[in-house]
């Protein structure tokens, strides 16, 4: 992890070695990073935070799976990290189960990758640099927009 930053991005500064579902233990760490980020940035400095993180957890996923060599390492969750930030910050200012609903909604789509999530899966699944970097990505920021659109569907009234 200590061999590039990018690594130490990429494995969510160890998160990502959970030998258990680095995943879910990915998807902690960043709730627990915002909750603590938001003690100290506004929502719309939060958002300028998801401008920047974007682009740096590509290049992240980009050079760790490349030094790696395998195309989506399982230890790799900046991507879980990054897209579980975009719901959070859309979900502004939901209250604990508000976010535990959204965290238990991403990580089913997620791990199972029903309909568009498994289609992104597949679509840059097994392509190396900049495309595979971004396939990376690509299911997990699907997998946020389903876990948004489930709770803006069940959201009443």
């Amino acid at each position: 992890m200590a061999a590039h930053p990018a690594h130490a991005l990429a494995l969510g500064f160890g998160s990502g070695l959970s030998p258990v579902a680095p995943g879910t233990a990915g998807t902690l760490w960043a709730w627990l990073a915002w909750w603590a980020l938001g003690l100290w940035l506004s929502p719309v400095q939060q958002g300028w935070l998801l401008v920047g993180a974007l682009p740096l957890a590509w290049w992240a996923c980009t050079v760790t799976a490349q030094h790696l060599q395998t195309p989506d390492p399982g230890a790799i969750v900046i991507d879980e990290v990054v897209a579980f930030w975009l719901v959070l910050w859309l979900l502004l200012p939901a209250g604990f189960w508000g976010q535990a609903t959204a965290f238990a909604l991403f990580r089913f789509f997620d791990a199972v990758k029903p309909g568009p999530v498994g289609w992104a899966d597949r679509l840059l699944h097994g392509r190396r640099g900049w495309a595979g970097g971004f396939g990376v990505l690509l299911d997990d920021l699907v997998a946020a927009f389903c876990t948004l659109l489930v709770l803006a569907l069940w959201r009443p009234g």
